[in-house]
């Protein structure tokens, strides 16, 4: 009967998240509303996995950007309404046809820019007010930076002259807020939907302007298409402290995120 429970629990699950309307680059998965803390007060730790879209502008062009995050987190939290937590981890990045060319006099040795994984760390808080035993409403806030530049390079030729650039991609972050619905299902599994809205922004700088080679034609700032998304999410227990959290996101295009957390139990006195 457990697994059957949990077997329709995801099923409607990946329903809510097929019709949510409206992904977002980032800060990575939101959670629960309610916070997984005891409720006088203690650490949870959790490891995060989250495959992020979003679309980027400069002025009238833009750009798909896509990034692959694995990060730790550490949250402190009580009486299961507040929580404060901090991440650090490792990201990509990919933006799709960065350096596509505008004209057939310009070849490009690639179209899109890629970069390994670089540092970021990530500062959040939540808050939650329970309804009954089985609703509530929460709200949360969420900080992404990434501490290091990414870059790569590429070369061609423009009008009959070879060239090679490189693009750096610099001060990745952005900042999220928003409210979610909670509601306790059974065997502990919790389902929360609310929307967010969201800034982010990028630097891009060439080490040589191209012109008519996307991204490399200019110093500029990249920032966010669109300001507003939604979320899903749902939150398994596993047993023995540990639970399982699977979320999408969707503003532009979409993202979706999974953690698995630790709460410290009490300890026998």
């Amino acid at each position: 009967m457990y697994r059957k429970n949990l077997k329709l629990i995801g099923i409607l699950f990946l329903l809510m998240l097929f019709f949510i309307p409206g992904t977002s680059v980032a800060s990575g998965l939101f959670g629960s509303p309610q916070p997984l803390a005891r409720e006088e007060g203690g650490l949870s730790t959790a490891i995060g996995f989250g495959h992020h879209e979003d679309k980027f502008e400069r002025d009238s062009d833009s750009y798909t950007i896509r990034q692959n995050q694995v990060y730790s987190q550490v949250a402190y939290g009580a009486r299961h309404i507040w929580e404060v937590y901090g991440r650090i981890g490792m990201a990509d990045l990919e933006i799709d046809d960065a350096f596509r060319p505008a004209a057939s006099s310009i070849t490009s040795s690639h179209n899109d820019f890629e970069e390994n994984e670089k540092f970021f760390a990530a500062l959040g808080a939540k808050a939650f007010y329970p309804f009954n035993g089985t609703f509530g409403i929460g709200v949360f806030v969420q900080g992404y930076y990434s501490f290091d530049n990414f870059s790569d390079e590429v070369s061609g030729i423009r009008n009959g002259t070879p060239y090679r650039t490189e693009l750096k991609v610099k001060e990745l972050w952005d900042v999220r807020s928003g409210i979610g619905l909670q509601a306790k299902a059974p065997c502990g599994v919790v389902l929360y939907i609310g929307p967010y809205v969201y800034y982010s922004e990028a630097k891009i700088s060439p080490s040589h302007r191209i012109s008519g080679l996307g991204l490399a034609s200019e110093n500029a700032t990249l920032k966010n298409k669109t300001e507003v998304g939604g979320y899903a999410g749902m939150q398994i227990p596993l047993g023995k402290g540990f639970s399982l959290n699977v979320e999408g996101q969707y503003s532009e295009r979409f993202s979706i995120a999974a953690a698995i957390t630790y709460t410290y139990q009490n300890r026998e006195r």
